[in-house]
């Protein structure tokens, strides 16, 4: 798995080319229909955070936000001083504690390596209420240099979540962004209420 120190120094030295300046249209119509504006969100690996900011404007009440990179979440701090619902942490996703409703998943997943995957979707159950959702954008195609970010197909994406996830979407995005079209899966996967654990 890449390192604090190799996030962090794409941050200060600003290769942030994931970066896409506003939050994704895909995410943003998802979350325009979602009820509950008191449920507990959370963004891991969340970058510049753009889906916060449409969050913080349409009333939600209950946001965290997770990065490695010191740089990311010093920045973070300085955009959302003025919004105490917004909780900000430095950390490594996989060593994260806490209890939440919804999972946004926009360019994190993309940067974990294949051997990391199904570490990743445990750890999502592992942090979701029953009944909580992970939704957002995966790559639907591989990338002829190595990542990140790291591409796959939904094949395998299926086969890494079904065991702890109920998938009820995992469709070609309709609304990606212009330089993504026909090149990212929106997925809604439903947590289940009862997942084995992996043999250690």
């Amino acid at each position: 798995m890449l390192n604090q120190d190799y996030w962090q120094d794409r941050w200060q030295n600003k290769q942030t080319r994931w970066d896409i300046g506003y939050a994704s249209p895909a995410i943003t119509t998802y979350i325009e229909q979602y009820q509950n504006k008191n449920a507990a969100i959370l963004i891991p690996g969340c970058g510049n955070a753009y889906e916060a900011e449409f969050l913080v404007k349409n009333g939600f009440t209950n946001i965290t936000l997770i990065d490695i990179a010191p740089k990311a979440v010093e920045i973070l701090k300085e955009k959302f001083s003025a919004y105490p619902t917004v909780k900000i942490i430095c950390e490594d996703f996989f060593k994260h504690e806490g209890n939440y409703d919804l999972i946004i998943e926009q360019t994190f997943f993309c940067a974990i390596k294949s051997n990391d995957r199904k570490a990743y979707a445990q750890k999502s159950a592992e942090l979701l209420n029953p009944e909580g959702k992970l939704i957002g954008l995966l790559f639907n195609r591989m990338f002829a240099h190595e990542g990140p970010p790291y591409g796959g197909q939904e094949v395998e994406y299926r086969n890494i979540f079904s065991p702890y996830f109920e998938i009820q979407t995992m469709e070609l995005c309709y609304n990606s962004i212009e330089a993504r079209k026909g090149t990212e899966l929106f997925v809604i996967l439903k947590k289940k209420l009862f997942f084995l654990q992996p043999k250690t």
